[in-house]
């Protein structure tokens, strides 16, 4: 699989997800991200070993995201199965990132120091653009900022560590 179409995969994904939720319809943006992750995993080589990331990264994300919730530091405009919970669609997110580990974003397995550098300023990024677009909002902007840094700065690493022999 061309690292190029993983990474461009990935866009596609967080784009529809991302819109889906600002347009009201965040089960149609979380269908489409599940349905690239599927793809992904019919044409992986390994696809076993990419189940067990993409699932321990939908785990990872249930409990971040849920705590970020919680807290009232993000609220998300909808796709929740249950009140102040990550909602589907964010999850599918984890998911798709866990898709990049082994492949277009590879290279940052043997760097943790750049996985945590990317995990600290990409998510964050990332959560500001989301709510630009309307599908979440933050109420405290610098506490969740500063939580997702922490959060991913620790996450992306692991990921990275745990993706060649997941």
């Amino acid at each position: 699989m061309s690292r190029v179409a993983n990474f461009l995969g990935y866009q596609l994904g967080w784009l529809a997800c991302v819109c889906g939720a600002a347009q009201g319809r965040p089960w149609l943006g979380a269908a489409v991200g599940l349905a690239l992750v599927l793809l992904h995993l019919a044409r992986a080589p390994q696809w076993r070993a990419e189940l067990r990331l993409v699932l321990l990264a939908a785990v990872i994300g249930a409990v971040f995201d849920t705590l970020l919730a919680r807290g009232g530091w993000v609220h998300y405009a909808g796709g929740a199965l249950l009140e102040r919970t990550a909602p589907a669609w964010i999850l599918v997110l984890w998911m798709l990132f866990a898709t990049t580990v082994r492949h277009s974003l590879a290279a940052l397995g043997t760097r943790p120091a750049l996985a945590s550098a990317l995990g600290a300023v990409g998510a964050p990024l990332a959560y500001l653009g989301g709510a630009r677009l309307g599908a979440l909002t933050l109420p405290q902007p610098i506490l969740a900022l500063g939580a997702l840094a922490v959060g991913w700065a620790t996450v992306c690493p692991l990921l990275f560590r745990v993706g060649p022999h997941a």
